[in-house]
């Protein structure tokens, strides 16, 4: 898994086309409208939107459908409360009061009735006035809700519900197109009833049919519809994972028992529309299911010789890119000029000389020629004597055996010197070899071992774990060297990575970035982590010899069956344990990854991750090791549930407190209270 939305500098035009998506998604939405003149589903995306830039799109989107879709009555309501909603996220933008994952949904329902109420109790009949109001209100909190995680936020529900609830949302817009008297817009929403139902089984399906019904029921008054797609989702999802003919067959039974109390059910338009959703159902290819559909009580774990192929190739991978990322570090120095040692002899002896300006200024040509014709004996002997000198210099020189001296103390430390680059080089070319003729190895032992055959099921009752993350530069740079990841392995294994380059800006990014590419291909191909770490370790070693480079290593893995998250650590700084107002600090002593010889094992510290708690990781960027005491109080103090709101408020005040010197990263893992199979 990719962890979710980081805070990062974007380039303008990457925020042009979120912004333009924003724009024409609440234009849409707002055709959606329901009884009493109202479109919440727009005032739901203006409130996920948030504040800034990002939000004046959404408000302008709505406002160009509302002169599209909406009469003049009704779209003055519609803006003013689109206009308060964006107004309170701008004006309480970081604060505690809209931190918490419910506060926008909730603001915008209230928002909704409040001004909805007031043009209810203005209109001529307020009573029949009062449910319209009261549903939109609901409707647009669910619908911020739902929209958040498409807008960049982290947190319950899934994305594919709300891509669902989306394309729900749209489709009620279509609701009055008619082809010979039947809706598409309903016969559409019968299909995605259909394709939720089929994919999350009955609950959801029953759920999902009773929302849309009375969602759709709202928009065209029909009165059937959330009897008749309750009932539809739920026979519909009772046949998951069978065929979905038996889920198209039972979804079309359901609709006409719903329809049976009227007089001529057959001639029902409700049934004509669910035959047509049922046919596009019927038509959705086949990728949108996953492939094969395959029974749960059938699936099985792969063949354990696919699994050692797919390792071995993974494995392989690895080893190749680390080969690669050798070849692409900074060419090796040039051999050192034995001139040098001259240099730093003259200085030594030469300058409180005498004679040296008549050598060094008025003579110098005659004294290169003399050093120079001297070098070759110097070389091949490994040591200098007088007689390698010209007759003219060595006659003229009044400290002659100082001279030989300082000489010969250079010349070893040059020799030296020399000997250890070719010998690091010569290490170097071999450990490179070695890589790829691993690499080599594996990948012919994996094809030895046959096609490979997919995993046909995801591991079971594992547990939901949530990750939030936030990256910021440090003052006056465009990119942060910080580097995150975060993803589950397909043993069930949560990885979450932090690697702080040296120095900051794009030179460290490109080092951080290298190395969690490298060790997440080392984690996926089954390697253990320690193991890994110390490989990485090792090749970061040479990397560093010649480009003088090095990076922290920040590791937490975490098994769900177990219970147990490990921390791996090179040089990193603390990560922090929270269970309620509780919090520990895991620290370590090691240094950076490149900077110690091998073999060397990283900082592990082995703990449990009891339900309800948090591990949290962060740059030294972030909080002084020594000075962290704000972070263990805001930590012991907080009690919301959201890891990506953690993640935002640890960073916003790192920012105030320490005025971003240096980069800033930060990665939040949450095991929630409630556990449950996924």
């Amino acid at each position: 898994m990719e962890h979710g939305p980081i805070i990062r500098e974007r380039l303008s035009s990457a925020r042009v086309l979120e912004g333009g998506i924003r724009f024409f998604l609440a234009g849409a939405l707002t055709a959606s409208q329901i009884t009493g003149g109202y479109a919440p589903f727009a005032l739901g995306l203006v409130a996920a939107a948030g504040p800034g830039a990002l939000g004046s799109f959404a408000l302008a989107g709505t406002a160009a459908g509302a002169l599209l879709f909406m009469s003049f009555a009704d779209a003055l309501p519609h803006l003013a409360i689109a206009i308060l909603i964006l107004t309170a996220a701008t004006s309480f933008q970081g604060s505690a009061l809209l931190s918490r994952p419910k506060a926008i949904p909730a603001t915008a329902a209230v928002l909704v009735l409040v001004v909805g109420g007031i043009y209810v109790v203005q209109s001529l009949s307020p009573l029949s006035q009062v449910t319209p109001c009261l549903a939109a209100a609901g409707l647009a909190g669910i619908s911020a809700w739902y929209f958040r995680p498409l807008l960049g936020f982290r947190g319950e529900p899934p994305l594919a519900d709300s891509v669902l609830f989306l394309a729900a949302a749209l489709l009620l817009a279509f609701s009055d197109l008619t082809l010979l008297g039947l809706s598409l817009g309903r016969a559409a929403l019968c299909a995605v009833l259909a394709l939720a139902a089929y994919e999350r089984g009955p609950a959801a399906g029953a759920a999902a049919g009773l929302g849309l019904g009375l969602a759709a029921d709202l928009c065209a008054g029909m009165g059937l519809l959330p009897a008749g797609y309750g009932l539809a989702g739920l026979l519909a999802g009772s046949r998951r994972g069978g065929p979905r003919v038996g889920a198209a067959g039972a979804f079309l039974a359901a609709i006409l028992l719903s329809l049976l109390p009227v007089k001529d059910p057959f001639g029902q338009p409700l049934l004509l529309e669910a035959a047509l959703g049922m046919g596009v159902f019927l038509l959705l290819p086949a990728r949108l299911f996953g492939g094969k559909r395959v029974k749960r009580e059938e699936a099985a774990v792969s063949p354990a010789g696919s699994q050692l192929k797919e390792r071995l190739t993974k494995a392989a991978e690895a080893l190749r890119e680390l080969y690669d990322s050798m070849g692409r570090a900074a060419p090796p120095p040039a051999e050192e000029n034995p001139a040098i040692v001259f240099d730093r002899a003259a200085e030594k002896v030469c300058r409180g000389c005498a004679l040296c300006a008549l050598c060094w200024q008025k003579e110098y040509t005659g004294t290169f020629n003399a050093l120079n014709d001297a070098t070759p004996y110097l070389l091949e002997r490994g040591r200098a004597e007088a007689k390698d000198f010209p007759q003219y210099f060595s006659s003229r020189c009044i400290h002659l055996p100082d001279f030989l001296t300082a000489v010969n103390g250079e010349l070893s430390a040059f020799l030296l010197r020399r000997q250890y680059r070719r010998q690091l080089e010569e290490t170097r070319r071999s450990a490179r070899g070695q890589y790829a003729q691993l690499s080599e190895l594996l990948t012919a032992t994996a094809a030895g071992l046959g096609e490979a055959v997919p995993v046909s099921a995801a591991v079971v009752g594992q547990v939901p774990c949530q990750v939030g993350a936030a990256l910021r530069p440090k003052e006056g740079e465009t990119v942060c060297g910080d580097t995150l990841v975060s993803f589950r392995r397909e043993d069930g294994v949560w990885c979450l990575l932090l690697a702080d380059g040296m120095g900051s800006g794009e030179p460290a990014r490109k080092e951080s970035a290298l190395t969690c590419r490298l060790l997440r291909q080392f984690l996926e191909a089954g390697i253990e982590p320690e193991a890994a770490l110390k490989t990485l370790n090792a090749a970061m070693a040479l990397r560093g010899a010649e480009t003088g480079s090095f990076t922290t290593i920040d590791l937490c893995t975490f098994d769900p069956a177990a219970g147990e998250a490990v921390f791996y650590k090179y040089g990193a700084a603390p990560s922090y344990l929270k269970k309620g107002g509780a919090v520990r600090r895991v620290a370590g002593g090691s240094l950076p990854a490149g900077l110690r010889g091998t073999p060397a094992a990283p900082d592990i510290t082995r703990t449990r991750l009891e339900p309800g708690s948090f591990a949290v990781m962060v740059s030294d960027g972030v909080a002084d090791p020594s000075q962290d005491e704000w972070l263990l109080d805001l930590l012991a103090g907080w009690e919301g549930e959201d890891p990506q709101t953690l993640a935002g408020l640890i960073l916003a005040e790192s920012v105030r407190r320490e005025h971003l010197q240096d980069d800033c990263g930060i990665q939040v893992l949450y095991r929630p209270a409630e556990e449950v199979e996924v």
